[in-house]
């Protein structure tokens, strides 16, 4: 009986995740707004009903490609920054932003999922905020470690954040960047929302004709990125 469920576990899980990479390949050449269960049926040979066994809507199909999508750049994020030295923090924030946008440039129709233009109709549930908050969790921790040694030393450049914003700072800390003041909390999601702009401006064709050689540029505009936060050089 255990043997038997085991085997169909198995091809439960070889089957769904054949119906994940022909609904990436339809990202590819559809985009999200026009993915099909039918259409990945009719790809794979299986009547249509069989895949809604497996994904009972497009947007648990959705749900599914963009809980994938966050796991995979987080996982390289991780990755990279498990590879450096604790006590390297400006190594560790330069390798993790390289890695978002390594991912970003070899996955494009995936990060265009994640970080692109919302799908028509699909409301992302709550099972993708853990997801999503993998490299945020990944530089908060980069900061929070800068912070914990003392070597955190933001240059006075910015003004304080508005008070309206105490309470998010609250929560940021709560979740991906403990033990920074408010000052840190604003100027660290600026500098997220910023990375992820540089890489949306490469991968969208926003630095056509103006950059050249993009990944040298990446790499100075997050030394200075990091440098607003008050990570070392």
């Amino acid at each position: 009986m255990n043997a038997s469920r085991t085997a169909r576990e198995r091809v439960r899980a070889e089957l769904t995740r054949e119906i994940t990479e022909t609904a990436r390949r339809q990202l590819a050449t559809e985009g999200a707004a026009a993915l099909s269960l039918r259409a990945v049926a009719r790809e794979m040979g299986m009547v249509s009903s069989a895949v809604y066994r497996y994904f009972p809507s497009r947007d648990d199909l959705l749900t599914a490609l963009i809980i994938d999508g966050y796991n995979a750049i987080g996982a390289a994020a991780e990755q990279a920054d498990g590879a450096c030295r604790r006590d390297d923090h400006p190594g560790r924030w330069l390798a993790a932003c390289r890695a978002v946008r390594d991912w970003a440039l070899a996955h494009p129709h995936e990060y265009s999922l994640v970080y692109g233009s919302p799908v028509p109709g699909y409301q992302a549930p709550e099972q993708t905020i853990g997801p999503a908050s993998r490299v945020a969790a990944v530089l908060g921790r980069i900061i929070s470690d800068a912070q914990a040694s003392g070597v955190l030393d933001p240059p006075a450049l910015c003004p304080a954040p508005p008070g309206s914003f105490a309470p998010d700072a609250a929560r940021l800390r709560e979740s991906v960047l403990p033990e920074v003041p408010d000052e840190v909390a604003a100027r660290a999601l600026t500098t997220w929302a910023s990375v992820f702009g540089l890489v949306s401006f490469e991968l969208f064709g926003q630095f056509e004709n103006v950059v050249t050689d993009r990944g040298a540029y990446f790499d100075h505009a997050v030394r200075c990125l990091g440098r607003v936060i008050g990570i070392p050089a």
